[in-house]
């Protein structure tokens, strides 16, 4: 998984770029197939940083998170709180179609059988 930090308008010490790296690498814990994550931090406006968070994951689109206050760390969290959510989310819903694609199976033989008895009832 690659991870990026790039600064508009601005620079970041070395002591936040690795704080951010950290909390950013918990996302795969979440969500096991993650390819890159890319952080924009735009710094124009002094008072209120804008953070941006794009996640790429394997046979996905892009997941994009942004969030802008006035302290740049509060941001950030509040961006990977974001990005949590919507990895949780896809990840439920790929699980439920796998859950349900296996309960489809399931209840095919069962109706069939059913079908069966009405025919030998036709029969009778």
């Amino acid at each position: 998984m690659q991870i990026s930090i790039s600064t508009r308008h601005g620079h970041l010490s070395d002591a936040s770029q690795q704080k951010i790296t950290e909390k950013v690498e918990k996302l795969s814990r979440i969500f096991e197939r993650l390819t890159a994550i890319d952080i924009t931090i735009d710094l124009e406006r002094e008072e209120t940083p804008s953070v941006d968070l794009r996640v790429s994951a394997e046979h996905k689109h892009d997941f994009v998170a942004t969030d802008r206050s006035s302290q740049l760390m509060g941001s950030v969290d509040t961006v990977i709180h974001k990005m949590e959510q919507q990895l949780r989310k896809y990840k439920e819903k790929i699980q439920s179609r796998h859950r349900n694609a296996s309960a489809r199976n399931v209840e095919i033989p069962a109706a069939a059988e059913e079908g069966d008895e009405y025919e030998n009832d036709d029969e009778l």
